[in-house]
């Protein structure tokens, strides 16, 4: 089919990606949503959107999701590699497969899924890419965060090493770093009311602008706290 704008959200069954489809989709923006048990939103036209069974364990997942997209619609405009994983150790306490499953889920899919859409995504010279960081990606805020943040520093350098790799073909990536998100994985860690907690649906706002932008209003990176801290 022909398309418009089209985006892969990865973790796209809840919390934050879910609030980056829907507003997405009220733009207009066709999707192919990657979720580990995929099912259609309530709010989804099912002409626009697509769903993939997508695990980032499976390190053949990214290239078969974008084959996939790309028989859908036919072009890649943007990704936003949203799905990851917390193991609240320390860098001492975790094990090897602690680090190992962290970071192949927080860096390593997140680089696969770019690196398969990368050719889409360079064909129209505006291609966009989001890594969803964390604060945890720009201060280690306390020892059971260790390895959660030996993860996102790396996510935060992914997006960099993206927009360097991608500028002259006109790619543009943004590491979008939230401290406290009112989602499940936040409400596991923090006794922090919710209230007083980012609104994803913020999030999704702040990203779908960030896709928005032309290329010569390129954003490195995007912090976002519900919370006085010293630097963020």
């Amino acid at each position: 089919m022909t398309a418009g704008r089209v985006a892969l959200i990865s973790g796209a069954n809840r919390g934050i990606g879910a609030e980056v489809a829907r507003s997405l989709s009220d733009q207009g923006w066709c999707l192919s949503l990657g979720m580990r048990k995929p099912e259609l939103p309530d709010w989804a036209d099912a002409d626009r959107v697509r769903l993939f069974a997508y695990d980032a364990d499976d390190t053949k997942a990214e290239a078969a999701w974008v084959a996939d997209a790309m028989a859908s619609f036919g072009r890649i405009d943007a990704i936003v590699a949203n799905a990851g994983i917390m193991i609240p150790k320390t860098v001492i306490e975790a094990d090897e497969e602690d680090f190992e499953a962290t970071m192949a889920v927080n860096v390593r899919a997140p680089r696969r899924l770019a690196k398969a859409a990368w050719e889409p995504l360079s064909a129209g010279g505006r291609g966009r890419v989001i890594i969803l960081g964390s604060l945890s990606g720009k201060r280690v805020k306390s020892a059971s965060a260790g390895l959660y943040s030996l993860s996102k520093f790396a996510a935060v350098a992914l997006a960099h090493g993206i927009r360097h790799a991608g500028w002259d073909a006109g790619i543009r990536a943004t590491a979008v770093c939230p401290g406290f998100v009112a989602t499940d994985m936040a409400r596991g860690l923090t006794n922090r009311p919710e209230d007083q907690m980012t609104d994803p649906r913020d999030l999704a706002r702040i990203i779908a602008m960030l896709l928005d932008l032309p290329n010569e209003a390129s954003v490195a990176e995007f912090a976002i706290n519900c919370q006085l801290e010293e630097s963020y």
